[in-house]
């Protein structure tokens, strides 16, 4: 090709995309089958080319969702109309970048990694002198690995350049331009950890009160395992939002959730998800090893949920029923206390009801959008009425074992009027019910317990549970 036709190479990682194609495949093919993490493994150990040929043969990734660069496009959209030549070269699978052109329908000529070749730094640098010619060409890049590519190319274009790779592209003594389109880090980090759900680890704490043996030792236990569970919680999220990012992005509020718009690259995700084990184990294994066993436990099951279980209808709610549950039982062993058989079975019918009008939030969306089913989960807009009913159902069921226990022993040992929790019950059947009419009419947001912390008549309810539970234990 001739040198005098003005030519702009852009590179896909980073720069047209605010994401890595190689670390949206591998959380997408896990998604899929948590298998294809260890055949993933094998195919490194074949070489990178051959891993990128795996990952999008087994990943299911939408190119036409993906966080593109609008400041980017809007510097090739520019070229183009100077009469500029466009071409998009990266080190991505070249399938993959196939599929972005034919989305966007940018660029005059697409090249990009094969089963057999890895497309990047002086291959890349190479490829480019032999098709455009020394200097031959304007190249958009992100990062060190595209020095070797700006050092063969007629002017260097960097997108968010930190200090030192802008000093390494002014050394080269070249035409250089810089692009900025990046979020500040330190908010979408915080942002990941989602510190507002930790409200649910509160349940750590249940066992102390429901035993009424509140002392300063059991306060701090809990409050260890309350901390413990959060930074575990917290590692689970992270990962959920990696392995979601595609699923993510089809919905209308997750889709700005930091992995799924772009705002932090999945590799900080990586750093952070084993900073957050690795601290939160080491807490929990000088506190009480059994605390670490069973907070493995609640990885593994998260494991298994992120990757089949949240697929399979009311398998799925079940399994967020029993992590609540687990919560109390961190709670119960971090303090020693034994925790009543009363408790478990209500709390797994109360969990229960929760997790099912949580997927009837999901199904009342997506029936207002006119969509079939939920991306990523084993329900359809026809399963409406059972998750309805299901969460009433279930929600009944614990009020109905609550009101068996007023008249158990065990209740008549710690209150002194028992029949004053008549009127939690109640309270209960009240906002149960209305929970479920709010979210039937398209009110709820997806999760019942982070509605309720910003839901007056919710706030109202609680006061009066709390009040009803002090004067039946003091009066």
């Amino acid at each position: 090709m001739s040198k005098d036709k003005n030519i702009l190479v852009v590179d896909l990682d980073g720069t047209l995309i605010r994401s890595d194609l190689l670390n949206e495949s591998f959380w997408s093919a896990i998604g899929i089958n948590i298998l294809n993490m260890f055949r993933a493994l094998i195919a490194a150990l074949q070489g990178r080319a051959q891993l990128k040929q795996f990952l999008y043969e087994n990943s299911d990734i939408d190119v036409a969702l993906l966080p593109y660069n609008d400041h980017v496009i809007a510097y090739i959209d520019q070229h183009r109309k100077n009469g500029g030549y466009t071409a998009l070269v990266t080190a991505a699978n070249f399938h993959f970048a196939e599929k972005i052109n034919q989305h966007l329908r940018l660029f005059d000529e697409v090249k990009g990694s094969t089963a057999t070749a890895n497309l990047k730094g002086k291959m890349k640098a190479d490829y480019l002198v032999s098709r455009f010619g020394e200097n031959g060409f304007s190249y958009i890049g992100d990062a060190n690995a595209d020095l070797t590519v700006w050092k063969n190319a007629s002017k260097a274009i960097a997108v968010n350049a930190r200090s030192g790779l802008r000093k390494k592209i002014e050394a080269l003594g070249k035409p250089h331009d810089y692009i900025h389109a990046a979020e500040p880090v330190w908010p979408n980090i915080v942002k990941t950890l989602r510190l507002h759900q930790w409200l649910k680890n509160i349940l750590v704490f249940l066992p102390m009160l429901a035993s009424h043996q509140i002392t300063g030792a059991h306060i701090l236990s809990s409050a260890f395992a309350f901390v413990v569970f959060s930074l575990f919680a917290s590692s689970i999220y992270v990962l959920n939002d990696l392995v979601d990012m595609s699923a993510d992005r089809q919905h209308p509020r997750k889709r700005f959730r930091p992995f799924a718009s772009g705002g932090l690259p999945a590799n900080y995700g990586i750093v952070l998800l084993f900073a957050l084990l690795a601290l939160a184990s080491i807490i929990a294994a000088v506190m009480d090893p059994a605390i670490l066993l069973l907070m493995l436990l609640y990885v593994l099951i998260n494991l298994a949920y992120s990757t089949k279980l949240k697929q399979v209808a009311t398998l799925d709610i079940m399994t967020l029923s029993g992590l609540y549950c687990l919560r109390i039982w961190v709670g119960g062993v971090a303090t020693g206390i034994d925790i009543s058989f009363w408790l478990i079975v209500f709390s797994l019918f109360f969990f229960l009801s929760l997790a099912a009008i949580k997927r009837q939030a999901e199904l009342v969306d997506i029936k207002a959008r006119g969509v079939a089913d939920i991306a990523g989960r084993g329900y359809t807009v026809n399963d409406l009425p059972i998750m309805t009913i299901s969460g009433l159902g279930a929600g009944y069921l614990a009020v109905l074992v609550m009101a068996l226990y007023i008249n158990s022993p065990e209740v008549n040992a710690l209150y002194n009027m028992p029949s004053a929790l008549l009127g939690v019950c109640l309270i209960l059947i009240y906002w149960l019910t209305r929970l479920v009419l709010i979210t039937n009419h398209g009110g709820m947001t997806d999760d019942p317990i982070i509605f309720a912390m910003t839901d007056r008549t919710s706030h109202v309810c609680l006061g009066l549970i709390t009040a009803i539970v002090v004067s039946g234990a003091i009066l």
